[in-house]
């Protein structure tokens, strides 16, 4: 058998089996009906797309309206877009300022109208300190406006096409108002201003140390009144030209500032240096006496000049130098001094004597200061003395008394020596002059010699073997031509000025006399 016979025989059984089955016969209508059912739906299917190409033809019409009536008004925002650009292109946006004044929608005409009203208005007021007032005013300088094209220039800076960001961004404008004006009438009313009269200024003043309470502090600087008359008028001319409606001196820098304030690194270096200084302490040892200089003095001598550097007052560190040399110095003062015969003299003059060299006290004080040290010591002197006490001549000296042609050499309070001498005639004009001097030094075998002639020769020429000067050519010397000494041989018979003694005696003086001696010469 055929494999087609066999697929015959299968389908043959299987409708048999079918027919004899209700279920399946009922089935078979149910096929039926569902048959049916699906024509009538395609019939339904076909009224509805029916339905929706009518209701799309509808859509479209509509659309067409709406995009006609958008476009008309795309078209009408697009012609009053333009329209408004162009209104922009002559007048200033909406919320613009020009010179602080609201020129928002005003044309070019209307802000010059403006301009020239708030010149012909114009007053220029002047801030001062203290809450003072002065005020310019600009019919006082025949103040006129002049038309430019500075408005115009501001309106062509805008893009009229923009302009409707102005509605959420503002504009501040400046526009220079041309001005003119009688200058020489400017410069005379400037200085005739009060803040300009001498009067009512005051100089500024620097932060600078000070003392207080045992120390140098810093000052605060003040601003003063003084008026730094160029820049004022530099600012006023400015002012006005822009039409500005007020100026404040200080804050335009009218006013003279101090060069220093009180953070100026050099007023901070200045005060540390002198409270350094109040650190030295100079004592003076006049035996037995002491002077000291401490910081009470020294305060009042250190100071700081302009520029900050830190200075003396030389007067002041002069005058008390001056004041130790008034009340320790002796030399050329008069003297009271009790003579080796017991009797009191009184001398004055001479060489001989305590001296303070005031320029060589004045650095050597000044450097210890500035060095901040602690010393214990004499002056500088130019010319010294056996001693602060008494009469200043010690114990040891020699003494020459002219009334009675006597002279001693006095040894650590005793007579060494003492003899009769011929001294200075003054019937000549050789006197040998009185007071305390100090002997220069000593030599042997000299030639004393007198004032020298045009022919080259001396008015004397004297050999003598011990010289001991003690006041220029002045001294003690050996005079073995003299045959007499004492009395009144000197009136008659006396020297050039210097003290004859008897040679023996003379060579005893330069044996125990020493350079540097006290010699008192006294009537």
């Amino acid at each position: 058998m055929s494999r087609k016979d066999m697929q015959s025989d299968e389908i043959e059984e299987i409708m048999k089996e079918m027919l004899n089955d209700d279920e399946y016969a009922d089935e078979g209508f149910e096929d039926i009906d569902r048959e049916d059912n699906r024509h009538e739906s395609k019939k339904a299917m076909k009224k509805e797309k029916k339905a929706e190409r009518k209701s799309r033809r509808k859509k479209r019409k509509m659309s067409n309206k709406v995009a006609i009536v958008l476009s008309l008004i795309v078209a009408v925002i697009a012609i009053g877009y333009v329209a408004t650009a162009v209104f922009y292109s002559t007048h200033f946006f909406a919320n613009t300022e020009i010179n602080g004044v609201d020129c928002s929608n005003k044309s070019i005409k209307q802000v010059e109208a403006y301009l020239e009203k708030q010149v012909s208005d114009y007053n220029l007021t002047l801030k001062e300190t203290e809450g003072k007032t002065e005020e310019i005013s600009g019919q006082d300088i025949s103040l006129k406006y002049v038309e430019g094209k500075q408005v115009e220039k501001l309106v062509k800076s805008q893009n009229p096409f923009l302009w409707p960001e102005a509605f959420w961004k503002s504009r501040k404008m400046e526009a220079k108002i041309g001005v003119e004006y009688d200058e020489s009438a400017l410069k005379a009313l400037i200085a005739n201003l009060d803040c300009m009269k001498e009067e009512n200024q005051t100089e500024p003043v620097n932060a600078h140390p000070e003392f207080q309470n045992d120390k140098f502090v810093v000052i605060p600087e003040t601003d003063g009144t003084k008026i730094d008359t160029d820049t004022f008028r530099e600012k006023v001319i400015t002012a006005v030209d822009g039409l500005n409606a007020e100026l404040d001196l200080s804050k335009e820098g009218c006013y003279l500032k101090p060069s220093y304030t009180a953070e100026s690194k050099k007023v901070t270096e200045a005060c540390d240096a002198m409270n350094k200084y109040l650190g030295a302490m100079v004592t003076y040892d006049f035996k037995p006496n002491t002077e000291v200089v401490d910081s009470s003095m020294i305060s009042q001598w250190v100071k700081v000049d302009d520029d900050m550097n830190v200075t003396f007052d030389d007067n002041a560190v002069k005058e008390y130098i001056q004041s130790l040399a008034a009340k320790y110095d002796t030399k050329g003062k008069e003297r009271t001094f009790t003579s080796a015969s017991g009797n009191t003299v009184t001398v004055s003059g001479g060489s001989y004597g305590w001296k303070i060299d005031q320029n060589a006290e004045y650095n050597a004080l000044i450097a210890n200061i500035q060095n901040a040290e602690t010393v214990t010591r004499e002056p500088n002197y130019s010319s010294r003395a056996a001693s602060h006490e008494g009469n200043d001549v010690g114990n040891t000296y020699a003494e020459v008394n002219l009334t009675t042609q006597h002279m001693y050499y006095v040894k650590d309070g005793q007579i060494a020596l003492e003899t009769d001498v011929v001294t200075g005639n003054p019937n000549k004009g050789n006197d040998t002059p009185t007071g305390v001097y100090s002997l220069a030094y000593k030599a042997k075998d000299q030639t004393l010699r007198g004032t020298k002639k045009a022919d080259g020769t001396y008015e004397y020429e004297t050999p003598v073997k011990y010289w001991m000067p003690f006041n220029g050519g002045v001294g003690f010397h050996d005079a073995s031509w003299q045959p007499t000494f004492g009395g009144s041989r000197y009136l008659t018979n006396g020297s050039h000025g210097c003290v004859n003694m008897p040679p023996e005696m003379a060579a005893k003086l330069f044996d125990l006399i020493s350079a540097g001696t006290p010699v008192v010469v006294h009537n």
